[in-house]
């Protein structure tokens, strides 16, 4: 664990962002008697899980005087991880069974989620820091402090000083494209799944999911009851592939794409010819900063934030500057709330940080295991089978406990049925003894 000091600081911090992870933040930092201001560019909490079925008059998000909706969550959107695996450790995610309009299923729907977080913000009091539709335009440094420009729903500017700035802006707003050789001279429609609401648009029509992960596997499953055929084109499948995926008849899996032609088909390196109408990029997000001023010191290249000390902490503005919630493939709530003790914990001078050359010597060093594991840089960010690892050294930093077992053995399952069981893994699991370890937890919690 960090060497602890027996000095507190209570800072004045501005959290950006009023989701998931601005409210774990914001949480923490007043339970370090740091005072809070989040700022929310929308009309209430909850982030990502604020359904609209507004989307952006560019369906593919390419042009950057567009209007920006940032939600990107569409009418069927159901989790991925089982609920227990979703909720903050000391308020778990349990069914509401007093409430009849609530969704008791394990994998619930994005509006449960959504309740859940609303149901955080009132028992913590978190909505009285929230400065509703007002949107951070700039964040700098000032000497050693941070100059906050937001600007409010009816246009009017206002600059304010904060020891500190924690970035909590999420980040499934920005779409990343695939690139698709001969696509400018195809003349059918295409669009991103941030703009991706409900499956009537396709009625009858021939569509290209591009992408069979979370996203990917949902919405093409949703299309086929409207569609005439749907046809997944997945570069985690070999050139060969070409199979109907079970529970539907007209789903089919490819390999990736080769090119798009004039006359409206498309080719892929498996070899199979498809007239298509509309192409759908499940094709990911964009990490995405225009707020911030940081002189060129953090960057975005190819989704690689950076330089950031265990994801967290850029080194040469630690630890007046962080971020909450970059990494993906983990638990995600969970380390909001761990990433969130530490950051709260550093600023209250409770836990040390390493110098600013040792954070860049540890983030060097993590840089160069990537590249000799040969990862692409977009991955950088990626937890997935190192998550317990890091989880669990945030955890020691704070004087938190470790990832509980029947955690780590969720996410893990959850993740191995959601490539090998897409269509049924929600409403059928074998994991029951999980589930009885995370209730037992929680009554103790409850007890304690």
């Amino acid at each position: 664990m960090a060497p602890a000091c027996s000095r507190t600081n209570s800072l004045h911090v501005a959290v950006i962002g009023a989701g998931a992870a601005g409210l774990a933040a914001a949480r923490e930092l007043r339970r370090e008697s740091h005072s809070v201001i989040i700022f929310e560019r929308g009309t209430q909490v909850g982030g990502l899980w604020v359904y609209t079925p507004q989307t952006e008059p560019d369906p593919l998000s390419l042009d950057p005087n567009r209007t920006v909706v940032h939600s990107s969550v569409y009418d069927s959107l159901r989790t991925n991880l089982p609920r227990e695996c979703m909720g903050y450790r000391d308020f778990p995610f349990v069914p509401r069974n007093d409430d009849a309009s609530r969704d008791p299923r394990r994998y619930p729907s994005h509006r449960e989620v959504l309740a859940y977080l609303q149901d955080f913000a009132r028992e913590f009091n978190l909505e009285e820091m929230v400065r509703f539709e007002t949107e951070v335009v700039c964040a700098e440094p000032e000497g050693q402090k941070w100059k906050i420009r937001s600007r409010s729903s009816d246009g009017i500017f206002k600059d304010e000083i904060f020891d500190s700035v924690v970035v909590c802006n999420g980040h499934y707003t920005e779409p990343r494209v695939a690139h698709v050789p001969g696509i400018d001279s195809w003349p059918g429609k295409q669009i991103h799944s941030h703009n991706y609401r409900v499956p009537d648009p396709f009625k009858d029509q021939v569509v290209v999911v591009i992408g069979n992960f979370a996203s990917g596997s949902d919405i093409s499953r949703d299309i086929t009851g409207v569609a005439k055929e749907v046809h997944i084109a997945s570069r985690s499948n070999p050139s060969e592939t070409y199979q109907k995926l079970p529970g539907s008849n007209n789903l089919w899996l490819h390999s990736t794409i080769e090119s798009a032609r004039k006359d409206g088909s498309i080719i892929f390196k498996n070899g199979k010819v498809v007239q298509a109408n509309t192409i759908v990029h499940c094709t990911g997000y964009k990490y995405h900063f225009p707020f911030l001023n940081t002189n060129g010191y953090i960057t975005v290249d190819d989704n690689c934030v950076g330089p950031l000390y265990k994801h967290v902490f850029p080194p040469a503005l630690a630890p007046t500057l962080s971020f909450i919630g970059l990494p993906w493939m983990t638990l995600q709530f969970f380390m909001f709330e761990l990433q969130s003790k530490w950051v709260a914990a550093v600023l209250s001078g409770r836990v040390t940080l390493p110098s600013s050359d040792r954070m860049m010597e540890d983030v060097t060093a993590f840089y160069a295991k990537r590249d000799a594991n040969k990862l692409p840089k977009r991955y950088t960010h990626k937890l997935g089978e190192c998550q317990v690892d890091y989880l669990d050294w945030i955890a020691e930093q704070v004087g938190a406990p470790p990832v509980e077992h029947w955690r780590a053995e969720e996410v893990h399952g959850g993740y191995r049925r959601l490539a090998t069981q897409s269509d049924t893994f929600r409403d059928k699991w074998d994991d029951d003894h999980l589930i009885l370890e995370a209730y037992e937890d929680f009554l103790r919690q409850k007890l304690i």
